[in-house]
């Protein structure tokens, strides 16, 4: 069905028929009818997603989340209306009056079906292959965001789904055990991408809690982050493995090593004595193992880590994953969308580019860069309340992460088996 409202002539149509309103406000209106109800008219007739959206995100939410709907932390409760309706509405409210943007539609048409592949992604453990599952999904996703689509880059590949759809805050961490659980049997490929973005995207948001929230106090950061610490740990251990057995060839890819540098140090930033110091016995006994297994992996190869962690020192001029800090992934996506929205012009940029400085063009790196600090604006001119203080939710600030960059490199460089 999904493939069906991503076809060319559905996607016309939904544009063409916001084009015929007088201003964005009457435009929206109509999708945000469409948005609710899950219902969509298109060229091969109706498109109706109600039925199997409501029992997919009812299953969803039995798990422990919630994949279509924020938390509103104000009233302590999951809000009524899903993230891509919030969003339309915060539109609304300020260009509603704005002759009608067919930009504006198509961006938040794509938003909305990123949210029902971020759903399906969760349920890709339902019937089936999990992994073939993934795999129809990634061509989903580039379906989405392909030449037909509104140009906004979202995400890289459906591994990143799972962490979108997850990435914010939910009352229950019983489900996010369970899915790790689930990724770990995945095939190498699909764990390797897991593991990638949770790595990266967990030390921008643990690096945020050690800044913001906990007023640097590990131990408090620690306990209040129980959920992340097993996910840091798979991810961690997930690369590293990658590492080692990739430096042990005979002509080691120096790309590939870097690729795999990257992502360590910037998981390991937040809090490398957690996994560098020796495994307590009261640690739970998977966790323990692969902890025990990391600190070894990386005492062996600690002096190539660290010459390969100081290409990734953050510097005033040039783009750093490590400098970037945020609550939650999710909160990156819907602001950079925010952001098209205002303008009408969507952004190349997905959240996996943000994640990383390789593999990329000088105006790349510079559009990396811009998008950070303009997230940044946003959130200083909207700061949320944490613990009684007023703080930005994203930031971007070089300083602080050559701070995070010189604590990893310090424990790598003393780490011992």
């Amino acid at each position: 069905m999904l493939e069906r409202l991503l076809d060319v002539s559905s996607r016309r149509e939904v544009v063409a028929g916001a084009l015929e309103s007088a201003t964005i406000g009457e435009a929206l209106r109509r999708l945000r009818e469409r948005m609710s109800t899950h219902a969509w008219t298109a060229a091969a007739g109706t498109i109706e997603l109600s039925p199997l959206v409501d029992e997919l995100d009812r299953r969803t939410r039995n798990e422990g989340f919630h994949a279509l709907h924020d938390w509103d932390g104000v009233r302590d409760r999951v809000n009524d209306d899903s993230i891509p309706v919030d969003v339309l509405n915060h539109v609304v409210r300020e260009r509603g009056s704005e002759p009608v943007d067919p930009a504006v539609i198509a961006i938040l048409f794509d938003y909305y079906v990123l949210h029902l592949l971020g759903l399906l992604a969760l349920r890709s453990w339902d019937r089936g292959d999990p992994d073939g599952n993934l795999d129809r999904l990634d061509w989903l996703l580039s379906q989405l965001q392909g030449a037909e689509g509104s140009g906004h880059r979202f995400a890289n590949d459906a591994a990143t789904l799972l962490l979108i759809a997850t990435a914010h805050h939910e009352p229950r961490a019983s489900g996010y055990i369970s899915l790790l659980q689930r990724v770990r049997a995945l095939n190498g490929l699909h764990r390797r991408q897991v593991a990638m973005g949770h790595a990266v995207s967990l030390g921008c948001h643990l690096r945020f809690g050690l800044e913001a929230t906990y007023a640097r106090d590990v131990g408090a950061m620690r306990e209040d982050n129980l959920a992340d610490y097993p996910w840091l740990t798979f991810s961690l251990i997930t690369l590293m493995r990658e590492y080692a057995a990739a430096a042990e060839q005979p002509r080691a890819a120096s790309a590939e090593l870097a690729r795999l540098a990257e992502g360590l140090l910037n998981g390991l930033s937040p809090d490398p004595r957690a996994v560098l110091t020796p495994v307590t016995a009261d640690a739970a006994r998977d966790d323990r193992d692969d902890r025990a297994e990391l600190r070894e992996l990386i005492a062996g190869h600690r002096d190539a880590l660290a010459a390969a962690f100081e290409a990734h020192k953050p510097s005033d001029r040039e783009y750093s994953p490590l400098s970037l800090f945020f609550s939650f992934s999710h909160n990156v996506v819907k602001g950079t969308v925010i952001d098209a929205l205002h303008w009408g012009k969507p952004w190349a940029v997905s959240l996996n580019d943000l994640f990383t400085s390789r593999d990329a063009t000088p105006d790349q790196l510079a559009a990396r860069r811009t998008l950070a600090t303009t997230l940044m604006g946003y959130a200083r001119a909207n700061p949320h309340r944490i613990r009684g203080r007023l703080v930005p939710v994203i930031v971007y600030d070089p300083h602080a992460g050559r701070r995070a960059f010189a604590a990893a490199i310090r424990e790598v460089r003393s780490a011992s088996a």
